[in-house]
């Protein structure tokens, strides 16, 4: 029973730990609040932005492009890794092209994308959504390929059409490699949309990093980055609790959900 629970005390006390180190660290060594600020002035910050309305209208920009652009990420990643993943020799034809978008640096596209859909939030989306698609495209792929052959045979024998195989039992397989892309890919997502808006915006969290950073307002950046903390873990749990809810069933969540 105590392990169980032993995670809701131990992570609150850690996080209560780092946070006295912080504070200690800028009282004893008298660090510069415009090198260091401490935690004190950070929540004081934040607090400060939150009774901005400006700062909401920020936060619901970038809550969009991430949102967005992974859903985007979601559907092309399935679409295309349920193909690949079906047809083989397209998969070892495209293999090479795959890797290679993955090595590319993704920020390197942020001008591109800034020439083709403006400085509005549409770039941000489409490079939340270039980010986030391979993890869940790979992951897709690689479900639909573990699937075992004798569940093939079982559908084969019961006159299964292909969409019907497809629909029940590769499909079914591959939700709980899917779900763990999305995981992956909705963090990504939301470095995308902040790191477009960093490079190339005018609205949104990262924007107003940059807008406090030029500033000289270190606090307040820092305040930011607290906010940008909260909103990734925010999404990042959304995706956790769909997986909890869409398999149950399966072994990773039922021995997580038993620890």
């Amino acid at each position: 029973m105590l392990g169980k629970y032993a995670s809701w005390i131990a992570t609150p006390l850690l996080l209560v730990l780092l946070v006295l180190i912080w504070e200690a660290y800028v009282t004893i060594f008298d660090v510069s609040p415009f090198i260091l600020p401490g935690p004190g002035a950070v929540w004081d910050a934040t607090l400060v932005l939150l009774s901005e309305p400006k700062t909401y209208s920020h936060i619901g920009i970038t809550v969009y492009e991430t949102v967005v652009g992974f859903l985007l990420a979601v559907v092309i990643g399935i679409v295309f890794g349920g193909v690949l993943g079906k047809i083989r020799w397209l998969e070892r034809t495209l293999n090479p092209l795959i890797v290679g978008l993955q090595v590319m640096p993704k920020v390197a596209l942020i001008p591109l994308f800034i020439v083709w859909f403006g400085f509005g939030p549409t770039s941000k989306v489409v490079l939340a959504a270039v980010i986030a698609f391979f993890p869940i495209m790979t992951n897709t792929i690689l479900g639909i390929k573990s699937v075992e052959s004798g569940h093939r045979d079982v559908m084969l024998a019961l006159n299964a059409s292909r969409w019907q195989t497809f629909r029940d039992v590769e499909l079914q397989n591959a939700l709980p490699f899917i779900l763990t892309g999305m995981e992956v890919g909705i963090v990504l997502a939301t470095i995308g949309a902040i790191v477009g808006e960093y490079l190339g915006g005018s609205q949104g969290l990262g924007y107003m990093a940059v807008a406090t950073l030029n500033a000289f307002d270190v606090t307040s950046m820092f305040g930011v980055i607290f906010l940008l903390t909260i909103l990734g873990l925010i999404l990042y749990f959304a995706v956790v609790m769909l997986r909890r809810y869409v398999t149950p069933w399966h072994e990773a969540v039922a021995s997580a959900r038993d620890s």
